[in-house]
């Protein structure tokens, strides 16, 4: 089943993410390899392809996992929860309809 994950950020959190980014990337990179990943991306925290120094205000994945359980496990295992990134995470179910 799909997940989808969604993350809120800390305030200021741009230099976190970018020590942490190689490794998260890793992560999500692994999912492409299994064929796992709907998507992937952070939320500029302004409307621009590049926010520049404002940053990034959360993130969302939505990927397949055999359960809510292992969708949450792998959340809690992303290397942005180490480096002090994410203010809160949501996993929850997804149904991709369209397209």
């Amino acid at each position: 089943m799909l997940y989808a994950i969604i993350a809120t950020d800390i305030e200021n959190s741009l230099q976190r993410r970018l020590r942490a980014r190689p490794a998260h990337i890793e992560r999500i990179e692994a999912l492409v390899r299994q064929g796992r990943l709907v998507l992937a991306g952070p939320h500029p925290a302004v409307e621009a392809e590049d926010p520049g120094e404002a940053g990034f205000n959360g993130s969302l994945i939505v990927a397949e996992f055999d359960s809510l359980s292992a969708a949450r496990a792998w959340a809690e295992a992303d290397p942005y929860i180490e480096a002090g990134v994410y203010a809160d995470v949501v996993v929850k179910p997804f149904k991709k309809v369209l397209p």
